[in-house]
């Protein structure tokens, strides 16, 4: 298992995207494309989100933290590339597109992550305590199955956690992230935990205090779970919010870094697909916007050394 701590950061490009790329960049209305030559381009985006991202290593973004969250489906190709090339890998077993926890291949995920070998293996859950009950319960358990696995073949499990608003919650506070989800926040992790889903590292939405990412570690690492980390996902916010949510989670141990996908690339990806932007300046915008959130976090956290490369951050 690749080391996380304070000083041992992951700064994870995430592109593991489907349903939802085909739709906003793509145009399909399903989030399938159309034929193997749509999914082809689809490829071609990643390949390109990649070459972006190779862009800021050699402008001396750090190796060693650096890593990509890429798919299978249209990925693979991305995938292979970023082992070759020495980063951290993390790649998605969950189907695109649904409410609630699938497995994209079913009974046999585990083979396809062995075919990978990634350093994480990665599921998104949507989760609030006031969902169906049942449903609740048959998630979790689910992903308690999943965890065991994982934990069973020595491989770290990395769970995205969304807990979006009712429309009763969002109704019942001034601002649902800050007054509401925190809590809420708490209560899925405990519920969770609880269940027998035991994450390695907690892709979590961003918090506005710090009083609240310093609770939410707290509940991560709850019973002797010490060696639980947590990482800031990018959810498409404005780059102001987003850059306050890096610098809230940054000064607070058990933050670990970030994972963020389409703040890095959409608005560069579909300057390419759909108004045909040279794919050489939308790398370099993909470079300058990945190297900005690493160096967000890291003005934000002092104490850690800016970078392990020569010249790097």
């Amino acid at each position: 298992m690749p080391v996380l701590d304070e000083s041992h950061l992951l700064f994870l490009l995430a592109m593991d995207q489907r349903s939802s790329l085909l739709k906003h960049t793509y145009g399909s209305d399903t989030g399938d494309p159309a034929d193997e030559a749509d999914a082809e381009r689809v490829r071609a985006g990643k390949q390109l989100v990649y070459r972006g991202l190779l862009g800021a290593l050699a402008a001396g973004a750090s190796r060693e933290r650096t890593g990509v969250l890429v798919d299978e489906r249209y990925g693979a190709d991305v995938a292979r590339l970023v082992k070759e090339a020495g980063l951290q890998l993390a790649m998605p077993i969950e189907r695109s597109g649904r409410d609630w926890f699938e497995l994209e291949y079913g009974d046999d995920w585990t083979a396809h992550v062995d075919a990978f070998d990634p350093d994480w293996v990665k599921v998104l859950v949507r989760d609030n305590p006031a969902f169906d009950a049942d449903r609740r319960a048959d998630q979790a358990a689910r992903l308690a199955e999943v965890a065991a696995v994982l934990h069973e073949a020595g491989r770290p499990f990395l769970v995205e956690l969304l807990v979006p608003g009712t429309d009763e919650q969002q109704a019942s506070v001034d601002d649902y992230d800050r007054d509401l989800r925190p809590d809420l926040v708490v209560q899925v992790l405990e519920y969770l935990q609880d269940r027998g889903v035991e994450a390695d590292v907690w892709k979590l939405e961003g918090l506005d205090q710090g009083s609240d990412a310093e609770r939410v570690v707290a509940t991560a690492r709850r019973g002797g779970r010490d060696s639980v980390q947590c990482i800031v996902l990018g959810r498409d916010a404005p780059d102001e919010q987003l850059d306050h949510w890096l610098r809230t989670a940054a000064p607070v141990d058990g933050f670990v870094g970030f994972a963020i996908g389409r703040s890095n690339w959409e608005s560069a990806l579909d300057d390419v697909v759909q108004r045909g932007l040279d794919t050489e300046a939308a790398e370099q915008r993909i470079a300058a916007n990945y190297r900005h959130f690493v160096d967000t976090w890291l003005e934000a956290r002092p104490d850690v050394e800016h970078g392990v490369d020569a010249g790097g951050y």
